[in-house]
């Protein structure tokens, strides 16, 4: 059977091409930084460094990426509804899924993962919501949980799957469809040095499990406070991304294929260097060495 590729391409953030500077400030927030927020200023500059995407959904599916790195938060004001997250409040939850599965209903051997990582100012309620709503879009294109070994490209085809949804909040075990957090870890550096980045991702891809979990190298460089203050009215991008990705590429482009090598690649603006190519070429690089072991 062909397993599932062994080199998937993410994105960090990936709802955070559009976050809306008129709303309040997110609960993923310290109390401080909302208090500065009553400034209008504060919430323009905020939204520089809480952009990590410039694609849409839908833009960055066509770009071949298959793995959402994804934030929620209900706005307490508002009931239940749910919002994508990172500082602000980013497009409703329901629309982003409805987007995503209409490149899937035009798609129908694309395979994607969904990974919601971070809940805030959710109660057992919002879960549920949520859980429904997965439900409610993608239906019987959800893929039931079971033993990572055991999922190649073969099998989703037969069955039909196209999402494999990871929870990480303790509701995984009432619904088949829902894969345990832990299933998907994701090491973070937490580093503005891209050297100690790189280091950070060779250490963790050694110490990654060899069976029963998939594997995510966060290729990316996290801003401190003092980068914030030096870098405010630059943004994320100008500041940490754009001089750093050239080095971040050549560091996957020297990644192996196979079981113990990188699995998935997220990064920031992933369309500013040929991320997508490179990710993809090692799955080329993967198949031709199995013809050649055949």
């Amino acid at each position: 059977c062909t397993k599932i590729l062994f080199h998937i391409l993410g994105s960090h953030d990936s709802f955070s091409f559009w976050v809306d500077e008129k709303s309040p400030v997110g609960p993923d927030q310290a109390a401080s930084i909302k208090r500065l927020a009553k400034l209008s200023l504060v919430k323009k500059l905020m939204k520089k460094w809480s952009v990590t995407q410039n694609l849409t959904f839908k833009e960055q599916l066509e770009s071949g990426i298959r793995y959402f790195d994804l934030r929620v938060s209900s706005k307490p004001e508002e009931g239940r509804e749910i919002y994508f997250i990172h500082g602000l409040y980013g497009i409703r939850v329901w629309d982003g899924l409805t987007e995503i599965n209409t490149f899937l209903n035009n798609h129908s051997k694309e395979i994607i993962l969904l990974d919601f990582n971070h809940f805030y100012a959710m109660e057992h309620e919002h879960h549920l919501y949520l859980v429904n709503m997965l439900q409610e879009v993608f239906g019987s294109k959800l893929c039931t949980a079971e033993c990572v070994e055991n999922i190649t490209l073969q099998y989703l085809w037969e069955k039909n799957y196209q999402v494999l949804v990871f929870y990480h909040y303790n509701l995984w075990n009432e619904y088949s469809f829902l894969w345990a957090g832990n299933k998907m870890p994701a090491p973070w550096a937490n580093t503005t040095n891209v050297h100690k980045l790189l280091q950070f991702l060779e250490t963790t891809l050694g110490e990654r499990s060899k069976r029963g979990t998939f594997h995510v190298s966060q290729a990316i460089l996290t801003p401190q406070v003092k980068t914030i203050v030096r870098g405010l009215k630059a943004g994320l991008k100008n500041t940490l991304v754009h001089r750093n990705l050239p080095m971040i590429l050549n560091w996957v482009k020297m990644q192996k294929p196979g079981a113990m090598g990188v699995n998935i690649i997220t990064s920031d603006f992933v369309e500013l260097v040929d991320f997508a190519e490179t990710v993809i070429g090692l799955n080329y690089l993967l198949l031709r060495n199995k013809k050649d072991d055949s």
